[in-house]
């Protein structure tokens, strides 16, 4: 199924009713009238941004294993990174972008942040940020952003957002131009033109000239000066690798996901970027979801055949289409599509989940014990550990009769919600109805610890 976006094949396709919840602290009033955060999770984009920024970690001498990356459901363009080693990108980054190599650059940019120490700030910055939240949004994140309903293939989680996070976010013009030294630097390295993150930056040189009020977010929290053009474009003039090609794959990967975007955030707008003559697959791609979430069920599982007939081992396509038959209803129609996916992609959380609520949903007490294999691998993955796979990992042990361990479960899905109470009450159940020494009552003592520590902060 079109699904979170992925490039090299995508995979949870984001859904249209989207699942809401609250993972942050009390806010002031004044945050309270702040736009909202959302975060999004899809599997397939998940993946393509890992893809794009692993050889980059990697010259910067960072783990690729160490970064997260999140998607902020915002139409504004900006990108950054906060609380170690997270780098959040906003939707309107991606689908504003108008190449792979510009989101590559800004991701390079973001980088050369993160390996030259930019994120460590003085104490009253962190004090202030935990005042209005803004830490709980960012440091939080981890848990939070993972609570969506994978069977809607895109979670949502909504948060205060003030002044405070431009400020706690922004670089200072010399730290913007060690980052962008760095991030050429890189590219080179691994062979990749500086072109794109060029070509952005020279699409925002115009911003700094308009009021704070109108500027992109990207320009408040990255002050924009000439000198900084000036340099991109001299690298550019001299560098030997102006003008080479990306790896195979990136380009169209870059292009599948910015019309998955497109089309279930905007599709409306879709429609009219993706005409029903377009044949070639980012904009089938975009204009299928855009059908889906404008309600035209069966001509989007028609197209979704014609794609999967086309590449019958793309994983996302098969996750798209198991998520459109589970949303509408027809959870024994979607297993087969979710098996298919899981067994081409078995490394994919959230594939996995996606299948196991499937399961779940038809009933059977095999099926109950087949959706716990899969969630007990789902939530061993990294990004896997889901509120959702908690929960239906708590409601698979409770129909097997595993009390227990559906108490441990729960508790587990209260933590990943930042619900400390409710953790420590269903950790405390679980050592209630757990042989002492047990793995499970081992780790329900460590949530009550973890949930406990978390509400003395």
């Amino acid at each position: 199924m079109l699904a979170r976006l992925a490039f090299a094949y995508g995979c949870r396709a984001l859904a249209a009713a989207v699942a809401l919840a609250a993972v942050l602290a009390t806010a002031s009033g004044a945050d309270a009238q702040n736009r909202r955060l959302s975060f999004i999770r899809d599997a397939e984009i998940e993946h393509t941004i890992r893809t794009f920024a692993e050889p980059i970690a990697r010259t910067a001498g960072i783990s690729p294993s160490a970064m997260d990356y999140y998607l902020i459901a915002d139409r504004s363009m900006n990108a950054f990174v906060a609380g170690g080693q997270n780098m959040f990108l906003h939707t309107g980054t991606i689908v504003e972008a108008e190449s792979a190599g510009e989101l590559i650059g800004v991701m390079a940019h973001e980088f050369g942040h993160v390996a030259g120490g930019h994120l460590v700030r003085g104490q009253d910055q962190l004090d202030q940020a935990r005042r209005t939240a803004l830490l709980t949004t960012l440091l939080g994140v981890a848990a939070a952003v993972a609570a969506g309903n994978s069977g809607a293939g895109a979670a949502v989680i909504t948060g205060g957002q003030s002044m405070a996070q431009r400020n706690f976010l922004s670089y200072t013009r010399q730290m913007e131009t060690a980052a962008d030294q760095a991030a050429v630097n890189y590219l080179d390295r691994i062979g990749i033109s500086s072109e794109g993150l060029m070509s952005f930056m020279q699409r925002l040189e115009d911003q700094e000239l308009l009021p704070v009020s109108a500027q992109v977010e990207y320009v408040m929290t990255h002050p924009l000066t000439g000198s900084r053009i000036d340099f991109l474009e001299n690298h550019v003039a001299r560098s030997p690798r102006t003008g080479a090609p990306l790896p195979d794959g990136w380009d169209d990967a870059f292009a599948r996901a910015r019309a998955k975007l497109i089309g279930f955030l905007e599709p409306d707008r879709a429609l009219r970027m993706y005409p029903e003559s377009a044949r070639d697959v980012p904009s089938f791609y975009g204009r299928t979801i855009a059908m889906y979430r404008k309600g035209d069920f069966a001509g989007a599982l028609a197209r979704m055949d014609a794609m999967i007939d086309a590449e019958p081992r793309n994983p996302y396509f098969q996750e798209l289409k198991g998520q459109m038959l589970l949303e509408t209803g027809r959870a024994a129609e979607a297993r087969p599509h979710y098996q298919r996916a899981a067994e081409l992609a078995p490394d994919q959380p959230l594939i996995l989940t996606a299948l196991a609520q499937s399961k779940i949903q038809q009933g059977t007490d095999a099926d109950y014990r087949s959706a716990i294999e899969d969630l007990e691998r789902a939530t061993r993955l990294p990004g896997g550990g889901t509120p959702l796979a908690w929960r239906l990992l708590g409601t698979a042990y409770g129909r097997t009769d595993q009390l227990g361990l559906a108490s441990v479960a729960l508790a587990e899905e209260a933590l990943a919600r930042g619900d400390s109470e409710q953790a420590v009450a269903q950790a405390r159940r679980a050592l209630d109805l757990l042989p002492a020494g047990s793995p499970g009552a081992l780790r329900a003592g460590d949530i009550e610890a973890a949930a406990e520590r978390r509400a003395d902060d």
